[in-house]
């Protein structure tokens, strides 16, 4: 497969680009149609405490789609496949393209394959997108429990920029697995931003967003997205008034093209999150790129 996304026809969604107020770039699905979570009750009641959230803990495709519509907030949504890494089956990233069909005038699905799945990965991620029309793929290398710049992945890396689509990978700290003995066993090294400085110079086409404020990792995650045109930042995860100083004076001069708007929902949900932000002393012509013109550009939803 040759084709590029400027080759290729994919159902685009049917957003009001005018009419919304904000794109948030990272939503999860926590429950399936059928009421399976994407995390067993331990994990989930970790990443509660961590985050210190509230009831919303596993939202479905239709509860997202009715959240944010009542936001006026376009929303980017997935979840993990760590079926391999974690032990657990993972949500069916297949029913949440299909689920979303429906409400795409505000969501936008990614799909998430397990990468330790080897050349059935690669294959996956081509029918989730040819088939089910996914917009993006979302990985998570702690829990998924792979180095990002193992060459072994490269299959799936090249398969994704072929296809003209970003990639979202969780880096630093996570709240899944924290305080628990041996934090589960996930391991935070495999979410050091500076493995996929490998990544992102060996397929330069291929679109990746570090998720997060990369804590401990911030500088490395800063000077990536300073040098390689395709690295950006989404800042979800944090409450923007803890981000590291350092962050937000990148976000509003050398980075204000490359940062994104992202909540990490439900753990942390849109109004805390944007509540929080209003208190940064962030230039105003830096705000709409941040909270949608960037994201517009990355999805490339601007035609």
């Amino acid at each position: 497969m040759n084709e590029t996304r400027d080759t290729m026809t994919y159902p685009g969604p049917a957003i009001d680009l005018d009419a919304i107020e904000a794109i948030d770039m990272h939503v999860h699905v926590e429950q399936d149609a059928h009421g399976c979570c994407a995390l067993d009750q331990e994990l989930l009641d970790a990443s509660a405490k961590y985050f210190k959230s509230g009831d919303e803990r596993t939202p479905t495709v239709e509860h997202l789609a009715s959240y944010y519509r009542s936001r006026n907030t376009a929303a980017v949504i997935f979840t993990v496949d760590a079926s391999t890494g974690l032990g657990h089956p993972a949500i069916s990233s297949e029913e949440i393209a299909e689920l979303a069909a429906a409400d795409a005038d505000i969501l936008i699905p990614f799909g998430s394959v397990d990468p330790l799945a080897g050349a059935s990965a690669v294959s996956r991620a081509t029918s989730l997108v040819e088939q089910h029309g996914v917009r993006g793929f979302k990985f998570h290398p702690s829990l998924q429990a792979f180095e990002p710049n193992d060459q072994t992945y490269y299959p799936l890396y090249e398969r994704l920029e072929e296809f003209g689509l970003p990639a979202v990978f969780h880096t630093g700290q996570t709240g899944i697995g924290a305080g628990l003995p041996g934090g589960r066993g996930i391991k935070l090294r495999y979410s050091d931003p500076m493995l996929l400085d490998d990544v992102a110079a060996d397929f330069p086409g291929l679109t990746i967003i570090l998720a997060h404020p990369s804590v401990p990792w911030q500088d490395s995650a800063i000077s990536m997205a300073t040098h390689k045109a395709n690295v950006y930042i989404d800042l979800s995860g944090w409450l923007p008034k803890y981000f590291p100083t350092q962050l937000v004076h990148a976000a509003n001069r050398q980075l204000r093209n490359k940062v994104l708007f992202g909540s990490d929902y439900p753990v942390i949900n849109p109004d805390r999150w944007r509540a929080s932000f209003d208190e940064l002393e962030m230039r105003p012509e830096v705000i709409p790129l941040i909270m949608k013109e960037n994201a517009i550009n990355v999805l490339g939803l601007g035609g």
